[in-house]
């Protein structure tokens, strides 16, 4: 039977298992349906077809009769706190779109101000702790490489012209091309956006964005349950990463997309474009925020508006800091936006620890 064929014929079983979770297949792997099986099967889904259909869908402005139940079946299936959304009266809402989009009440987010970074999101936190050997956990146990994820260390001058220059011979230098000051160390954070947390992102602390890179790629679902199958789950599926500088130095904030979540949108940057219905595996677009008129780029405050998602995602942080940098997080814990992530140990105080896999060691 020739691929195409074979993937047609596949193709219902894919639709079927795109709506399954992981956890009601199990039982399959008693009979010797392999994980890497149901990987395969996954992969065949045509997820950013999909996701630009879904992204169709959400536009289309329905009924007024209508928005009410349809909004409260999602409310009631996600868990979605509408007390804290700025317009609470359903019928407000034009699409799913608009509902998915929905703004928070003044106010309703304290943003800390006694550390230096704070979550840039509703979520849940997937992992946390220092970057080792190049690779960074997606969840507890399952990596990508730090490479593969950021790309090629070009954009490097555009951000500091204190960088060393990239060792293309020695790929295991890559994660020392991002500390730019002696004594600091590379940490990560992962937050996991669910259907019902609120969809907007913000600055996670005070920096500069000098550049961006766009990747298209795949929207694979990122679920936690999802990811513990897929490796380097993150570096298949499209993404913006945002690279800068804060007072620390290197640092960067990658958008993740998934299923349905094509479009990511960042605030300042009209020139960007998502999901589209073509592009090459593994290329990238570059763009930078510097010019002859603004050596800059552009500032961002802790806590300032940055983008959305039109549904539910990944943020990812990378970033250099002094070596006693704690993170004041649990593993597995739900955080929202404007609460501490971690900050840099003061008064000589020592760094604090957390026990479990995801924690600083």
């Amino acid at each position: 039977m020739s691929r195409p064929a074979l993937r047609l014929r596949s193709w219902p079983l894919s639709f079927l298992y795109y709506f399954l979770t992981f956890g009601a297949l199990k039982p399959l792997a008693k009979v010797g349906w392999r994980p890497t099986s149901r990987v395969a099967l996954y992969k065949t889904i045509p997820t950013r077809l999909l996701s630009r259909a879904w992204g169709r869908l959400n536009q289309v402005e329905l009924p007024t009769w209508l928005r009410k139940p349809v909004y409260s079946l999602y409310i009631w299936t996600f868990g979605v706190n509408m007390q804290e959304a700025a317009v609470e009266d359903l019928i407000q809402y034009r699409n799913l779109g608009e509902f998915f989009r929905r703004k928070l009440k003044p106010a309703i987010r304290p943003v800390c101000d006694s550390h230096c970074v704070i979550s840039p999101a509703d979520g849940k936190i997937l992992h946390f702790g220092r970057v080792r050997n190049c690779e960074v956990e997606q969840v507890k146990g399952v990596t990508y490489s730090l490479e593969t994820f950021l790309g090629p260390h070009t954009w490097a001058e555009a951000i500091n012209s204190t960088i060393k220059p990239s060792n293309e011979e020695d790929p295991s230098s890559f994660q020392d091309l991002l500390v730019t000051k002696e004594g600091n160390e590379l940490f990560h954070c992962v937050v996991y956006l669910a259907p019902g947390d609120y969809h907007c992102f913000h600055s996670p602390t005070d920096w500069r964005v000098a550049h961006r890179r766009h990747f298209p790629g795949s929207l694979m679902s990122v679920n936690p349950g999802v990811a513990r199958w897929i490796k380097e789950l993150f570096c298949h599926n499209e993404r913006v990463v945002l690279s800068g500088e804060w007072t620390h130095g290197f640092f960067s904030l990658t958008a993740v997309g998934a299923t349905n979540v094509g479009s990511i949108r960042i605030y300042f940057d009209k020139e960007l474009r998502t999901n589209s219905p073509r592009y090459s595996k593994g290329s990238y677009n570059d763009f930078s925020y510097l010019s002859n008129n603004n050596q800059e780029g552009v500032s961002m405050r802790k806590g300032e508006h940055l983008g959305e998602f039109n549904l539910g995602s990944t943020i990812v942080l990378l970033f250099e800091a002094p070596h006693d940098f704690s993170f004041n997080l649990k593993a597995g814990q739900k955080i929202r936006y404007g609460e501490p992530l971690g900050t840099v140990s003061r008064d000589g105080q020592p760094e604090r620890h957390f026990l479990g896999g995801n924690g600083l060691k």
